[in-house]
């Protein structure tokens, strides 16, 4: 695998009523209002485009991403020089609201992995819950782009 992806989530209420707003805005289009019809087709497909990176390693290019459907739209650009791959960990919060209010919030574990240059840029490349995984694609990372690892998951930082 030498295409990494990282694309951020999309909430599923946010996809329904993208998808809802996208078929109400085609029937309106084909029946009443073409002007009305594409204004909320294109507010639904902005609802469920997301934003994100992309990585090849074999031409050693990346290019930051809007994705709508799976298409992936971005200007490929040379990588910088990367000095290192971080294994990061954090929270999440996902929060569920309803009539305007947030009736609870959820957090769970998530690691990043971001390719750092000119000392502290950096893109993130890679979006996880398995520490396993990250720490594979870490190493892909490492040998693909010959740079170190550092593992930021536990409270002290370490070299790998």
């Amino acid at each position: 695998m030498n295409t990494f992806v990282y694309l951020k989530e999309i909430l599923l209420f946010k996809k329904i009523l993208a998808v809802v707003l996208m078929s109400a805005g085609i029937g309106i289009f084909l029946t009443d209002s073409i002007f009305a019809g594409l204004t909320l087709s294109i507010i639904g497909l902005n609802l469920i485009s997301t934003e994100g990176s992309e990585i090849n390693l074999t031409n050693k290019t990346y290019r930051v991403i809007k994705s709508v459907f799976g298409i992936n739209f971005g200007k490929w650009k040379p990588c910088p020089e990367f000095e290192y791959v971080s294994v990061f960990k954090t929270k999440e919060s996902t929060e569920v609201n309803a009539y305007g209010a947030t009736m609870a919030t959820f957090k769970s574990d998530i690691i990043f992995l971001n390719l750092f240059y000119n000392r502290n840029k950096h893109i993130t490349f890679y979006k996880t819950n398995d520490k396993i995984d990250a720490f594979k694609v870490a190493e892909h990372f490492k040998l693909a782009l010959d740079i170190d690892i550092l593992d930021t998951t536990e409270s002290e930082s370490k070299w790998l």
